[in-house]
């Protein structure tokens, strides 16, 4: 810690002049100068208190006693590569294999996500023999090069897609291809995967993965129909294929019913490959891969070792194994399941109070709270988005959006979030969207008296020489007043676009 620290302009102003605008602040406009963290709560500068609903890299509670003094203590001793002996990454390894698949038994250690992908890349092409890789629309998986590659949400503002790259669509059954009428969204999207690999091989191609993550969370809190995931795998292996499944943002018991999200899709379903970062340190840079005995053979055939200087070290491993500890003793999964099932009731009680609110999705403590224009044609609410959460961060409580829309409010607090932090959160919520609506009710009532005679005719049903811009304001004003709506109205006088 700074030993003087600098006033907040100071400290944006350094930012600003040292570091590149690339890396952007959240609320950029007025940002948030956060000096400390515990549990679910981050504090600013002044001392103030936020919730932190969004932080799924402090996965058991920022600075948890029991994570920060395994490594203190580790540090003390030693800190060293993996290159010797030690007991902290073989009892790691061991931890997470008694959480996976039987099939899922051999482990590498990195130190981020980003890196955990790109291992999983270099054994799957190595296992196969292969290079293309199949990936789902608006996925984002890493931010080396390799793997804004395979990642939509980052290539298509950058060199576009590259010719090995094949991207099927997005198993969203709420504004997806097919959508919660489907008999059977499962099966219609795994053959959409299907027909991506037919025509990749028509063009002479070979498949050597299909990446996604366990839970879209970039694509906008996406919660794959069941049953998909095994019918993908069998497209794949059936082209040589491997799984990568991605639990970086999803993992380590977050979903509540499971400690992996991939066992959402059934019990007999094992992915060939698992990654994992983020929480599995609680904000300790720390990674892993998990394989097969069959993909980890075919990489140490080459001849080349695989060393990751700091992947494993003692303190990394210390904190992992710290994080597993805390995880039982606090039984965080079930609370998980707790908490967000509570959570969901009271979103979805909300979505019947106020129209904007289009679709609520989750498991655990992983929600999507999908805001709408429209009911009938689904279109993002992005505006409406961005002013709910920068309203949230006027009430102290931190909440970001995702999805291609960035439409998509994005609940994945740390795993201690409690039943009173949901009921606080939910209640802000509503009062914003009220207040919002009993603006649009005033806004109403303030319209009317200022059309014009022919207008106010219209409106009752005769006449026809409205101006249809305001007048279209106003009904939309009462319609939105009528049905409890809290949708944004167009500035009076302005058209609908199209």
């Amino acid at each position: 810690m700074a030993a003087d620290p600098h006033g907040k302009a100071e400290t944006l102003a350094r930012r600003r002049r040292l570091l590149s605008s690339s890396c952007r602040l959240f609320f950029p406009e007025d940002p948030i100068k956060i000096v400390r963290g515990q549990g679910q709560y981050m504090y600013d500068e002044q001392g103030a208190e936020y919730i932190d609903c969004i932080n799924n890299v402090a996965h058991v509670g920022h600075c948890h006693p029991l994570v920060v003094q395994a490594a203190h203590e580790q540090n003390q001793v030693l800190n060293t590569n993996s290159r010797y002996l030690h007991d902290n990454i073989v009892d790691f390894a061991q931890r997470l294999s008694e959480t996976l698949p039987e099939k899922l038994c051999v482990f590498y250690f990195l130190n981020s996500g980003s890196e955990a992908n790109d291992l999983a890349l270099r054994l799957a092409r190595q296992y196969t023999g292969h290079w293309d890789v199949v990936v789902l629309d608006h996925a984002y998986h890493g931010h080396l090069s390799s793997l804004i590659d395979i990642s939509p949400y980052k290539f298509r503002d950058l060199d576009g897609q590259k010719e090995w790259v094949h991207v099927a669509p997005l198993p969203d059954t709420y504004r997806g291809l097919y959508r919660e009428d489907h008999p059977n969204p499962a099966k219609a999207y795994a053959s959409e995967v299907k027909r991506v690999v037919c025509s990749a091989q028509e063009q002479g191609r070979q498949i050597a993965a299909f990446f996604a993550e366990s839970l879209p969370s970039v694509g906008g809190q996406i919660i794959p129909p069941a049953g998909y995931f095994p019918e993908v795998a069998e497209h794949i292996r059936r082209a040589g294929g491997v799984f990568v499944a991605d639990e970086i943002q999803v993992g380590f018991g977050r979903v509540g019913k499971h400690f992996w999200a991939f066992q959402l899709q059934g019990e007999d379903f094992v992915p060939d490959i698992v990654t994992m970062g983020k929480s599995i340190g609680n904000g300790h840079p720390v990674a892993c891969v998990a394989t097969t005995q069959a993909v980890a053979r075919a990489f140490e055939a080459t001849g080349v070792e695989y060393f990751n200087t700091f992947g494993g070290n003692p303190v990394s491993c210390a904190v992992g194994l710290a994080v597993l500890d805390v995880l039982e003793k606090e039984q965080l999964q079930a609370h998980a399941a707790c908490v967000g099932s509570f959570l969901m009731e009271l979103l979805r009680q909300q979505k019947a109070k106020h129209p904007i609110i289009g679709d609520i999705r989750g498991v655990g403590l992983f929600i999507g709270v999908d805001l709408i224009k429209d009911e009938a044609t689904r279109m993002p609410a992005t505006e409406e988005a961005d002013y709910l959460i920068s309203r949230l961060k006027e009430n102290y409580i931190l909440l970001s959006t995702d999805g291609p829309g960035r439409n998509v409010l994005k609940f994945k607090p740390p795993m201690c979030f409690s039943l009173d932090n949901v009921q606080h959160v939910v209640a802000k919520l509503d009062a914003i969207l009220t207040g919002k609506h009993k603006a649009h009710r005033q806004l109403a009532m303030s319209l009317e008296p200022n059309l014009e005679p022919a207008a106010r005719t219209i409106q009752r049903g005769g006449g026809s020489t409205a101006e249809p811009g305001v007048l279209w304001t106003l009904q939309g004003a009462r319609r939105c007043s009528e049905e409890g709506s809290s949708l944004f109205l167009p500035v009076p006088g302005e058209l609908p676009k199209h």
